[in-house]
C-alpha cells in the first residue's frame, strides 16, 4: 500500500496534481480542499495517499493530511453508494472539520448540497459515519476563547470552532466553511480561532 508520495509538483489543477519522483510523473486525484494548500509549481510537496487497484487501472488519491486521507477511506469503505469520485466531491465542498461536524449533528441539508450528493446519500453518510466521528467544542466556547487557548488546540479544531461561530452568527455551513478556509490560507495554520473569525468577517 502506498500511503504517501513526496516529490516535485510539476502541475496542478483543482482536482489533480502531477508529482515527479525518481523520473516518473504520478497523477494524483485530489479534492479542492487539498489543491488550496498546494505549494507553487516547482516546489516539493508531500501528499498522503490511498490507491485503488482495478483490473484495468491503478488510481492514486492524495490529501494534505493523514486525517483527510483516512476519512476518504471511511466514506468509500463504509457508506454504500459513495465511491471515490463522490467522496472527492464531498471533500471538495467541505473541509474535514465542517464535514465531520455536519455528520455528527445530522445536518442533512448541508451534506445534500454537495454536488451530486442527494438527500439519500447524505442520510447514509450520517447513519454510517456518525458513530465514527468525534466532535468537540461549541459556538459558545469559541466566542469566549482567548487567543492563547485557541492556539493551544489543533488547527482542525480551531477551524471547526470558527465555522461553528460563524454559524451562530447566521452563516450557512457551506459559506462559513469557505470563509474560514480562505482565512486559514491567508493567516496560516497557526492562526487562532478568534483571528480566523475576524478575518472571515473582514475586520
Amino acid at each position: 500500500m502506498i500511503t504517501s508520495i513526496q516529490g516535485l509538483l510539476t502541475a496542478a489543477t483543482p482536482l489533480h496534481a502531477i508529482i515527479e519522483l525518481n523520473g516518473l510523473g504520478y497523477e494524483v486525484n485530489i479534492p479542492v480542499t487539498t489543491a488550496e494548500k498546494l505549494p507553487a509549481t516547482g516546489s516539493t510537496v508531500k501528499l498522503h495517499t490511498h490507491v485503488i487497484y482495478r483490473e484495468d487501472a491503478q488510481t492514486l488519491y492524495g490529501f494534505a493530511t493523514p486525517a483527510e486521507r483516512d476519512f476518504f477511506r471511511l466514506m468509500i469503505e463504509h457508506v454504500s453508494g459513495v465511491g471515490p469520485k463522490s467522496a472527492l466531491t464531498i471533500m471538495s465542498k467541505l473541509s474535514l472539520p465542517s464535514l465531520q461536524s455536519a455528520i455528527s449533528s445530522g445536518d442533512i441539508a448541508t451534506l445534500s448540497k454537495c454536488p451530486g450528493i442527494g438527500k439519500k446519500t447524505a442520510e447514509r453518510l450520517v447513519i454510517e459515519l456518525r458513530a465514527k466521528v468525534g466532535i468537540t467544542g461549541s459556538a459558545e466556547t469559541v466566542l469566549s476563547a482567548s487567543d492563547t487557548d485557541s492556539a493551544a488546540v489543533p488547527a482542525d479544531t480551531r477551524m471547526r470552532d470558527a465555522v461553528m461561530a460563524l454559524g451562530a452568527l447566521g452563516y450557512k455551513t457551506a459559506d462559513a466553511d469557505e470563509a474560514i478556509r480562505r482565512a486559514t490560507l491567508a493567516l496560516g495554520p497557526k492562526a487562532t480561532t478568534e483571528q480566523l473569525i475576524k478575518k472571515a468577517l473582514g475586520s
